[in-house]
């Protein structure tokens, strides 16, 4: 296979990191606009907040992981 054309589906897939990126900042608006609203859910609010991160990173992992396996894989 082309070498550019693995460098290009490594750029694709560490491309994730953005809608990460993009979900984390939403998820944090989202928290702070409810914490602000009631601050006696805090308790209730977080959990859910790190559990909604932890996924959305980890869509920026699996990507990043698929792009070093393009780029280790057609040496």
């Amino acid at each position: 296979m082309d070498m550019s054309m693995i460098a290009i589906g490594a750029a694709i897939a560490v491309f994730t990191g953005v809608g990460a990126g993009i979900g984390i900042g939403v998820a944090t608006a989202g928290m702070a606009n409810a914490i602000s609203r009631q601050p006696e859910a805090t308790s209730k609010i977080s959990p859910l907040f790190f559990v909604g991160i932890v996924l959305a990173e980890a869509t920026a992992i699996y990507g990043f992981v698929i792009a070093i396996l393009l780029v280790m894989g057609s040496g």
